[in-house]
C-alpha cells in the first residue's frame, strides 16, 4: 500500500497544484489590477504548495477519521490554513505591501476551501493508487 499511495499522493499535489495556482493567478491579477503580478504571486507558489500539499497528503494519511465527508472537510481547513499562510507570505514579498497579501489570502479562503472540498470529493472517487482491498473496503463505506 505504502508504495502505490505515494503515486497516488503525488497524482494528487500535481492536479490541485494545478487548480490552486490558476485561482492564485486570478485572484492576484483582478486583486493587484496587474496580470504580471498576478502571475509572479501564482508560479512563486508552485514548488512551496506542492511540496507543503504532499506533506500534508502524507501526514492524513495516518489520521483516523473515518467519515469521507468528515474527513474532507477536516482536511480542506488544515490545508487551507497552510496554503493560505504560504499565499500571504509570498503575495507580501511579491508586492511588497502586507495589505496586498492579506486580500489575496482573505479571498482565497473561500474560493480555495471550495476548490479544495471538490478536488477531494473527485480523488475519493478515483482508483489510481489504491489496491483492489483498498477499492473495495472503500467502495463499502460510500
Amino acid at each position: 500500500m505504502e508504495a502505490v499511495s505515494y503515486k497516488r499522493h503525488l497524482a494528487k499535489t500535481i492536479t490541485w497544484r494545478v487548480i490552486g495556482t490558476l485561482d492564485t493567478i486570478v485572484l492576484s491579477w483582478l486583486i493587484t489590477g496587474n496580470p504580471l503580478m498576478g502571475f509572479q504571486i501564482g508560479t512563486s507558489e508552485l514548488i512551496t504548495k506542492m511540496v507543503l500539499y504532499y506533506v500534508h497528503e502524507r501526514v492524513w494519511l495516518h489520521v483516523q477519521v473515518v467519515n469521507s465527508k468528515r474527513r474532507h472537510l477536516l482536511k480542506t481547513i488544515t490545508w487551507r490554513c497552510i496554503g493560505t499562510l504560504d499565499t500571504v507570505v509570498i503575495s507580501w514579498i511579491i508586492s511588497g505591501d502586507p495589505f496586498i497579501g492579506f486580500k489575496i489570502g482573505a479571498v482565497e479562503i473561500i474560493t480555495k476551501m471550495a476548490l479544495y472540498y471538490l478536488h477531494e470529493r473527485a480523488w475519493y472517487r478515483i482508483n489510481f493508487g489504491l489496491d483492489r482491498r483498498q477499492r473495495a473496503k472503500k467502495w463499502k463505506r460510500t
